[in-house]
């Protein structure tokens, strides 16, 4: 069956926004994971202590896990909204 031809882009006027926010944010998500990080180098027991029952470290990574999701809704929603002014 196949598919159509692929579309045809043109400029995109919000290019330098989303590339400056995507750099922000991975910045932000780099800076929350280096903590996890240096946090169970540094001190692994804290990792052990019991929360909502289950282990700190595993919160942290549920918590990673989240953070990542809602950033990149977030950064769709503020790259189509920026697309959406620049473009039109």
């Amino acid at each position: 069956m196949g598919h159509g031809p692929a579309v045809k882009l043109g400029k995109d006027d919000a290019a330098n926004y989303k590339t400056k926010l995507g750099i922000k944010m991975f910045v932000i998500y780099t800076l929350v994971y280096a903590t996890f990080v240096g946090l169970n180098a540094t001190n692994p027991r804290a990792m052990e202590s019991i929360i909502f029952g289950q282990t700190a470290a595993v919160i942290w990574g549920f918590g990673l896990i989240a953070l990542a999701l809602v950033m990149a809704l977030f950064y769709n929603h503020l790259c189509t909204k920026a697309e959406n002014q620049m473009n039109s």
